[in-house]
């Protein structure tokens, strides 16, 4: 039965399938039999790990194993703070990675509030009401205006029903319903016009069907199953951060053993050099890394809720900065998801109509000239007509509670379409309220589906008038005259043929479009049917609408194509209509191509691989297209940033490798399943959540050069001098304590630093690219190398020129000690660019300078407080051994920024960027 396509059946082959009654539902036993044998119609929810195994897991990441060796070692050395600040950090980031993982389940509850709480169905011949989640395959619902479908159904009965469809296929409009036979078999979801699907809401008309689908089993629960089964994307960070732990503990390992065996077999005392090696691994290991991209991660978080992005996940804004390609929905994403009258034809003469939305605030245009339409008739008499012939309402939002919402200053109450009609009279001066006073509705004869227009007949002082509009072909044919150049004239063949061209060129420019007719009638005739009303019709004219792009959107995606990144439209609508949007916004690019769910269905996964890089516009795709473009564009190489605000979102937001949702228009599902969520529902933010995602991992990269060179030259320093045969140029305690000086506040402060200007003209890094890549691993290691031995050279002159003795070690260890701290934070300036030092203001970032100035400080303090010396093995230094230190510290900068100089004169090559990275 799960294979049947329910839309080609007939309704007499439907109901013997399913054994039911159109006219009695089913039996109560008989329902009760089905509920047991098949379940509630509910989503059921996949196996979930308990609150313990969640948090538990949490400790399983490499960075987190190497922490809590960290903390043994640290405790082992009496360094008590050291190993509770590491403990309180790999509680504080477990808790974090808790929360993020047990909220991410929620989106399965927040499907499931969608479904109807309640359902009226036959049963046993009587309409009654039941709880939803007691539906059974074979029960006959029944559905009005404003009912939420409760389950798969296959119409049998419709009378003028129409169904918001937007959250589950994309379709910009309501869709109209009727019972007859489709009989294509492959069809998408929007185009399958015959069935009702769980969730979505019936906003005009009324209607009757059998339940073919419940529960699990529906389009809704094929999402669900999705979302239980799509696995979250590791981020970029997340990879790197890995490596780099790999690395580290390797490193750290293997240097301080090398170390201690070179100590211990040049006459080191054995028990001194396990302390030595000891204390080099707690340095070697930056254990405040976690933490310092924890805090540049938070701070960036909170630059963003300024911009009006909010972070439900802390990696997912630097991710969104390595992203490749943005898969955007369409309606209420790049469109402002408000159906809009943007052009009029009227007695061959084309007009345009300004303003946006629902604002009732715009003019009319012909040929880009402002027309006074107050005095003209024919105008007047279209908005008349979209007036009157309109069931929708246009009222003033005057709820002000939630001041901090993003709120509309008007509301549409009814359907999209009719909308546009009621905003475009409001615009014009002929708003619905204001006819009220004037005419009243006598008779309504609805639109449907079948009939594809509307009428009404009203009546005034003067007398009676039907208005009517519908779709242009349709009404011409019960039109005799048409009104040309202010007169009514007889409809010909040629005005006709006219009428037609212009509406077909309104629809290929993706505009809907709906003809305008009225008729005076008699005083002596009646109109009890609509055979006798819609007659002998004057044509008026044409209105053209659509769902217009928002304005701010088309600049948002070309700094995205100069930033390296593609733009793909991935839309439920129609194939012409986001065609036409598409070409609008600058998404379509030299070369590039559209493709339909259709086409997609058609093709391999294989296949698509081939060409996914050249698709640029996706339409009348399904959830599970979605899925399939999202997963090959992984598979190419991109990182993918998925948004979207319906709950057919959902499953491709869940995979890619960062969801954006919408914060307004968004339902909760999908809000759930993303990492970022826009509060004002506009483009143009995600440019700004890429730079900051940018900013913030060229910070990360940069306190991990400085950290990671400051590290290495502290190794290197100990592994030059027990090669040499010298003494040991640091003791234990001054090893720890650099590593606490240098690895606090200074790094912590390159995590806040500014961007450089350059960024966003930057293509994007590859989805795979290192942590060292773009020649930081060799910056890294030149530095500390130079580091170390200056460091050496430093500690070396002082002890030749001394006395042999314990004090001219110490004081010799003590010039060691304070040029390995001035080192690093001279350092420290360098690493804010990529370039040298010499590039940026070096007191452009306030926070390093004080944690810098903070730092001496404290090294200042150990040199010269007589009660902190005998704990840190130092002596008093002269200014001689100041200059001595302060040469040597400067010497690595020095070099390297000559080098940089040296490099900038050189011809350049062009950058060859990786292929995951190039737009199609």
């Amino acid at each position: 039965m799960e294979q049947m396509k329910w839309h080609q059946m007939g309704i007499d082959k439907l109901t013997n399938t399913l054994e039911c009654s159109p006219e009695q539902g089913l039996q109560p036993a008989d329902a009760a039999k089905r509920l047991e044998r098949d379940g509630r119609n509910e989503l059921t929810e996949g196996k979930k790990a308990s609150p313990i195994i969640i948090f538990l897991s949490q400790f399983k990441d490499i960075m987190v194993l190497i922490l809590l060796g960290a903390t043994l070692i640290a405790a082992f050395l009496g360094e008590y703070l050291d190993a509770i600040t590491i403990v309180a950090i790999l509680v504080l980031n477990a808790v974090l990675g808790f929360i993020q993982e047990f909220r991410a389940e929620r989106s399965l509850r927040a499907l499931k509030e969608l479904s109807a709480p309640t359902a009226r169905v036959l049963r046993g011949g009587e309409i009654v009401s039941i709880p939803a989640k007691e539906l059974v395959v074979g029960d006959v619902v029944c559905l009005e205006s404003g009912d939420r479908v409760p389950a798969d159904i296959r119409f049998i009965e419709t009378n003028s029903c129409y169904i918001e469809e937007s959250a589950l296929t994309g379709e910009s409009v309501p869709v109209g319903k009727h019972q007859s036979v489709i009989q294509e078999a492959e069809l998408p979801l929007g185009d399958q016009k015959n069935m009702g699907f769980m969730s979505t809401m019936v906003t005009r008309g009324t209607a009757k069907g059998v339940v073919i689908r419940t529960g699990m089993a529906t389009e809704m629960g094929k999402i669900a199953g999705m979302i239980q089964q799509t696995k979250e994307m590791d981020t970029p960070l997340q990879h790197r951060l890995e490596q780099l732990g790999k690395l580290l503990i390797i490193v750290a390992v293997a240097l301080t053993i090398m170390v201690v065996v070179a100590g211990i077999m040049h006459g080191q005392p054995a028990y001194n050099m396990f302390l030595a090696g000891v204390s080099l691994a707690v340095a070697a290991i930056p254990e405040g890394l976690p933490a310092i991209v924890t805090i540049a991660l938070a701070l960036g978080v909170q630059r963003m809720i300024k911009r009006r992005a909010i972070v439900r996940k802390l990696p997912s804004v630097e991710t969104l900065g390595c992203a490749s390609v943005i898969c955007s929905d369409k309606t209420g994403t790049l469109t402002q998801n408000k159906m809009t009258v943007t052009h009029m034809w009227i007695g061959g003469r084309k007009y345009e109509v300004s303003g946006e939305g629902y604002e009732p605030v715009g003019e009319l245009y012909e040929g880009g000239k402002q027309v006074d339409y107050r005095h003209d008739s024919s105008i007047k008499r279209l908005l008349q007509i979209s007036a009157l012939c309109n069931n929708a309402q246009l009222v003033k939002n005057n709820d002000k509670r939630n001041k901090n919402a993003e709120q509309e200053d008007w509301i549409l109450k009814g359907d999209p379409t009719e909308g546009a009609l009621a905003v475009l009279s409001a615009k014009l001066g002929s708003s619905g309220k204001t006819l009220e006073k004037l005419y009243k509705r006598e008779q309504e004869f609805p639109f449907d589906s079948e009939r594809k227009r509307m009428s009404v007949v009203i009546s005034h002082q003067g007398g009676k008038l039907v208005c009517s509009k519908g779709a242009p072909d349709i009404l011409l044919e019960y039109c005799s005259y048409v009104l040309w150049e202010g007169k009514v004239v007889p409809l010909t063949g040629t005005l006709k043929r006219k009428c037609i061209e212009a509406g077909e060129q309104m629809a290929h420019s993706a505009l809907r479009v709906l003809g305008m007719a009225y008729r005076e009638l008699r005083k002596d005739e009646n109109c009890d049917s609509e055979q006798s009303a819609e007659k002998g019709l004057v044509f008026v004219g044409l209105t053209g609408m659509i769902d217009p792009p928002r304005r701010e959107v088309k600049d948002a995606i070309a700094t995205c194509s100069r930033a390296g990144i593609k733009t793909v439209m991935i839309t439920g609508d129609h194939q012409l209509t986001a065609e036409a949007i598409a070409g609008q916004l600058g998404i379509m690019k030299r070369g590039g191509s559209a493709m339909s769910g259709k086409q997609l269905e058609a093709i391999s996964d294989e296949e698509l691989d081939r060409i996914v890089d050249d698709v640029y516009v996706y339409a009348r795709v399904s959830p599970e297209h979605k899925l399939r473009i999202v997963k090959s564009l992984q598979r190419k190489g991109h990182v993918v940033a998925m948004t979207g605000d319906g709950v057919n979102d959902a499953p491709a937001i869940k995979a890619s490798d960062i969801g954006i949702a919408m914060g307004i228009t968004g339902t909760d599902v999908t809000k759930e399943a993303a990492s970022l969520v826009l509060s004002d529902d506009n483009f143009a933010t995600i440019v700004s959540a890429i730079e900051e995602g940018r900013g913030i991992y060229e910070n990360i990269r940069k306190f991990i050069r400085y950290l990671l060179a400051s590290n290495v030259g502290e190794i290197l320093v100990m592994f030059f001098a027990m090669m040499a045969g010298l003494p040991l140029p640091l003791v234990p305690i001054q090893i720890l304590w650099v590593n606490l000086v240098t690895d606090g506040l200074p790094a912590m402060a390159l995590g806040v630093d500014q961007a450089e200007k350059d960024l966003m003209q930057q293509k994007p890094r590859g989805a795979k690219e290192n942590i060292f890549a773009r020649r930081l691993g060799w910056k890294i290691i030149s530095r500390g190398v130079l580091i170390g031995l200056c460091t050496l050279g430093a500690f070396w002159l002082t002890l030749i020129q001394g006395a042999g003795d314990a004090d001219s070690l110490k004081e010799a260890q003590t010039v060691a000690f304070a040029t390995l701290v001035m080192a690093q934070l001279i350092h420290v300036f360098d690493c804010r660019s990529s370039r040298s030092i010499f590039h940026r203001n070096p007191f452009q970032n306030k926070y390093l300078v004080l944690a810098v100035l903070s730092s001496i400080l404290l090294l200042v303090g150990v040199v010269y407080i007589e009660a902190l010396q005998p704990i840190f093995k130092t002596v008093p230094l002269g200014f001689r051994e100041w200059c001595l230190v302060i040469v040597a510290a400067g010497i690595p900068t020095f070099f390297m920024g000559i080098g940089s100089v040296l490099g900038k004169s050189k011809p350049k090559h062009k950058k060859q960027w990786p292929a995951a990275t190039r737009t199609a």
